[in-house]
């Protein structure tokens, strides 16, 4: 496809992603939401936003394609790329840090939110899948809090 077509039609790479997985919302309208708090309370909305929209009517689509992430190395780094462009770097973007400890945090709080729906949505594993939500962030938000603020430094080279 021509790229020029993506940008006619849609406006921008992301712009597809979110129609071809139709999401209900954009993650630059729901991230002011997350930033609101200021840093103190990143971790805790970050999952709560989580939360919400997989607990929301895209569901379905988002399991899908997940479970096509996980056999298909072309949506595995679609999906990868929007986790880390549209979502974690706006969010880690706010904290002021040098870029590889940036990148350290941001991987490190995808691995948490990977963990979460593979666990939640996916495997279905209990309590994980039947918790409410206030207590999957009572428990997950601090993990993902020390993630972007706490003692984290980036793996050595090497």
């Amino acid at each position: 496809m021509d790229p020029a077509l993506v940008h006619h039609y849609f406006g921008s790479k992301d712009k597809l992603f979110l129609a071809a997985i139709q999401a209900p919302a954009d993650p630059a309208e729901l991230l002011p939401e997350v930033l609101a708090g200021g840093p103190d309370d990143l971790g805790r909305n970050v999952v709560r936003l989580l939360l919400r929209v997989w607990d929301g009517p895209m569901q379905p689509a988002a399991l899908a394609l997940v479970r096509s992430a996980v056999g298909n190395e072309w949506t595995a780094k679609l999906l990868r790329e929007f986790l880390v462009t549209q979502v974690l770097r706006r969010v880690v973007g706010t904290l002021d840090l040098p870029a590889p400890e940036r990148e350290a945090r941001g991987a490190l709080v995808a691995s948490q939110l990977i963990g979460l729906v593979m666990g939640r949505y996916v495997l279905q594993v209990d309590p994980l899948a039947t918790a409410t939500p206030e207590w999957l962030v009572a428990h997950i938000g601090p993990t993902v809090q020390r993630y972007l603020t706490g003692d984290v430094r980036p793996p050595s080279a090497g």
